[in-house]
This record gives C-alpha cells, sequence and structure tokens, in this order.
C-alpha cells in the first residue's frame, strides 16, 4: 500500500534523514521505533511533504506528490502530528470540522463520521463546545487523532501520540489505535514507548541517526537491550 523508496531529507546543509526505504501493506500497522534524533519525525513529515525531501513514495500504486500537503492529505495520507497541533481557543467541535475541510456540501457524509468519531471518543461528545486549550493532554489527543479521521484517512501516521501522557492514558490511546487498525485502518506510528508500540503492531522499522538500521518482528524484542544493541551498534558506526 506504501512504498517509500530512497526518501531523505535535509534542514539547510544538515542531513536529517538518509535514504531509507520502507513499505507497508494493507491493514498493517507498522511501528517506527528509535531514540531522540533518529530522524523519525523527519520521516513522517518528508513522507507528507512538510519536509522538502528527495526520493520516492508511492501510495495506492500512484507516486505521492512532493513537498503539496494538502494534495498527500487528498490521497487519503493523514498525520497526527507530535504536539498533537489542535486550535486552543477554538471547539472541540470546531477543530473536528476543521478536519473535514474536504467534505464541504456533504452534510450527511460529515454528521456520519462525526458520529464515528464520539463513538470513538465518547469524550469529546460530552466536550464538544468546550476550548480545546482547555482540555486535558490525553483529551487534546483524542481530538487530534479524531480530527484526524475526520479527514477519512486511508493511511493514518501519528507521531508520538503517547507523547507526555501517563503510562494508563498512554495505552488507552495505543489501544484505540489497535481498534482502528483492526476496523481495516493501514497505521504507520512514531513511538518512542517501544514495549507499548510492539503490542500492537505487526512490523517496526529501527532509526538510528538518521537511518533505518533493521526491521523487526515483535518477537525479536524481548528486552530494552534488544533495542539499545541495534541503536548503539549503528551509532557507533
Amino acid at each position: 500500500m506504501l512504498s517509500v523508496r530512497d526518501l531523505s531529507a535535509r534542514y539547510g546543509n544538515v542531513e536529517a534523514l538518509r535514504p531509507v526505504n520502507l513499505h507497508l501493506g494493507k491493514g498493517e500497522l507498522v511501528a517506527v521505533l528509535g531514540p531522540n534524533g533518529a530522524g523519525k519525525s523527519t520521516l513522517l513529515r518528508a513522507l507528507m511533504g512538510l519536509t522538502p525531501g528527495s526520493g520516492q513514495v508511492d501510495f495506492e500504486g500512484a507516486a505521492l506528490p512532493r513537498n503539496d500537503p494538502r494534495a498527500v492529505t487528498q490521497r487519503g495520507v493523514v498525520l497526527v502530528p507530535e504536539g498533537r497541533g489542535v486550535f486552543g481557543p477554538m471547539s472541540v467541535r470546531d477543530n473536528l470540522e476543521l478536519g473535514a475541510y474536504l467534505l464541504k456540501g456533504r452534510p450527511g457524509e460529515f454528521n456520519a463520521r462525526l458520529d464515528w468519531v464520539f463513538a470513538l471518543f465518547p469524550r469529546l461528545r460530552d466536550r464538544q463546545s468546550q476550548l480545546s486549550g482547555s482540555l486535558s493532554g490525553g483529551e487534546q489527543q483524542m481530538l487530534a487523532i479524531g480530527r484526524a479521521m475526520m479527514a477519512g484517512p486511508r493511511l493514518l501516521l501519528l507521531d508520538e501520540p503517547s507523547l507526555g501522557l501517563a503510562p494508563r492514558l498512554a495505552a488507552e490511546i495505543l489501544e484505540t489505535l489497535a481498534t482502528l487498525n483492526r476496523e481495516g485502518l493501514p497505521v504507520l506510528l512514531v513511538e518512542q514507548r517501544a514495549p507499548m508500540a510492539l503490542r500492537i503492531a505487526r512490523r517496526a522499522y529501527l532509526m538510528a541517526v538518521g537511518r533505518i538500521v533493521a526491521e523487526v518482528t515483535p518477537d525479536q524484542i524481548t528486552s530494552p537491550h534488544d533495542l539499545a544493541r541495534y541503536y548503539f551498534a549503528h551509532e557507533a558506526a
């Protein structure tokens, strides 16, 4: 479903993402794991066209537009960014409506998606008139995912959705992603909480110093030492 070949990205003269290759099949949930500074967020930004890059990215058999995030979203690839990115001075409902901007003139579909998001996150229904900036961190993450779902993604990209959340709430958020995946939505999940991500992922790519250093299955990572062995070996190389 997603095929990435030799994708790289730079910030000025700094090569933040060395040429990487990865793939994601129909219905898969794949994790991207790595320490801070490994290039995980840059990978997602390059896929979305938010960070200029070179290489080939194919989605559903056709090349994704480069450096055009709106066109990428219109193709059905939707990103939940690190830090959630909710519009604090706007209400929960207004944030959700922004996610559905491609549905202008289709109120029936909009209402169906809104009801589905509220069923997924009942707390958002209860707080739909509340300012988003007054929500808890966990509720803001629910809103960020809900807003992405309002866009009707065919592939969902998430950048550190558990960041800053208590373990119980982080596990709840990741279990929701697992539910969406079981319902057929492919997911590419960037996470630092490797044990949680590996509980729901089918495969994982491990990143260090701007490149993918290994592709593993969850049963290959039985302890933090297994991850460290991959990371440190390539950081020292």
